[in-house]
């Protein structure tokens, strides 16, 4: 008899993981802390770490190191992607004021650059694609590296070689 009464345990608790990985939070954890009987400090610890690795199951939780962060920041840049959440570390200065992790550069390999002057598209080894919009005149010989960087009103600028600044949009 105790079988059927352990399916049905095991029932109500897997139906209870989806309402628990919705309430799932970090600052469930760190309330925690701040319990000083350690009987309920386990226990708050315990129910809050099972939240959250039921919500990581359910994937309603990731968890992302820096370099992760850091990927997906150079290999967005250049493109405005507003459904994109800014991911933040927390990082204060020596005021506590929050510090911006916001990527503001990249230098990439170059594999190919076309196009007439004034009129470049430069491919770059991690498949990105910038144009060039203003009217300097760049020469198309092959280059080695680009430094793409936020230049002013959200605008950015690519230097081919360290060579001469010229206005590029993100195409691809």
């Amino acid at each position: 008899m105790k079988r059927p009464i352990t399916l049905i345990a095991a029932a109500i608790s897997l139906a209870a993981l989806p309402a628990l990985a919705e309430n799932a939070s970090t600052s469930d954890v760190y309330a925690c802390k701040d319990i000083t009987a350690d009987a309920e400090r386990l226990a708050c610890y315990d129910t809050a770490v099972g939240r959250l690795k039921a919500a990581e199951e359910a994937g309603e939780v990731k968890t992302f190191t820096r370099k992760e962060v850091e990927d997906v920041q150079r290999d967005s840049f250049g493109f405005s992607i507003p459904s994109l959440p800014k991911l933040a570390f927390g990082s204060r200065d020596s005021g506590g004021n929050s510090i911006s992790d916001e990527l503001k550069e990249v230098t990439f390999p170059v594999t190919s650059v076309s196009g007439s002057r004034g009129a470049l598209l430069v491919t770059l080894e991690n498949g990105q694609v910038w144009r060039q919009v203003d009217s300097k005149r760049i020469s198309p010989s092959p280059k080695k590296e680009a430094r793409v960087y936020q230049a002013a009103l959200g605008s950015f600028k690519m230097k081919l070689d360290g060579g001469l600044a010229f206005r590029v949009e993100r195409v691809k």
